[in-house]
């Protein structure tokens, strides 16, 4: 039996689509810088949501609960939370009694080192009505401490602390301004209402 070999037929349209291939595949080349720039982007914000409430314990007990209107979670090599639009948080005592609050017109918190740091306007109060203005304020929620190394100014009912930096328990109870620029007693000098 006599065997023919088949006949390969090559369209033009066949080769075209041929060396249109190679010349793609040979032409591609990943900047990887902008291939890091875009994975970066892609795994930096993870989460965001609205009108967000967290609740902050220790040992099961609800020590803070924090109130943003917006929360931005980053997956990042140190993961991170910012809220760009404010925040508001109430520190708790045992008996779930509202002990101080602190209100900031932004916030950032760290996963790893458990530190919210609040900026803008920052204001607290605690619960004998004595308030803390900066521009800056550390929450440490593991030592339960707050701190700023910013300016500050405390004002109690019966005067008015101005001051560079400042440490405090988280309730604000126990207060120390590091560098007093001067005080301004209220009872000699009635603020008028």
């Amino acid at each position: 039996m006599d065997r023919k070999k088949p006949r390969t037929v090559h369209s033009p349209f066949f080769i075209f689509s041929i060396a249109a291939l190679c010349f793609f595949i040979s032409a591609c080349e990943n900047d990887m810088t902008v291939v890091n720039q875009l994975t970066s982007l892609k795994e930096a914000t993870a989460e965001a949501g609205t009108d967000i409430e967290v609740l902050y314990s220790d040992q099961g007990r609800v020590k803070a609960r924090l109130n943003t209107p917006t929360m931005l979670r980053y997956h990042a090599k140190e993961p991170y939370t910012e809220m760009p639009d404010g925040l508001k948080v109430l520190f708790y005592n045992d008996s779930l009694k509202v002990e101080s609050q602190l209100t900031a017109g932004y916030g950032i918190s760290y996963d790893k080192s458990d530190q919210m740091i609040a900026r803008n306007n920052v204001e607290a109060i605690n619960v004998y009505g004595d308030k803390l203005n900066t521009e800056e304020l550390v929450w440490n929620q593991k030592m339960q401490k707050i701190s700023s190394e910013k300016f500050v100014k405390i004002t109690t009912k019966d005067e008015i602390i101005f001051g560079d930096g400042f440490e405090s328990n988280q309730d604000l109870t126990n207060y120390k301004i590091k560098k007093i620029r001067g005080t301004i007693h209220l009872k000699d000098n009635p603020v008028p209402e």
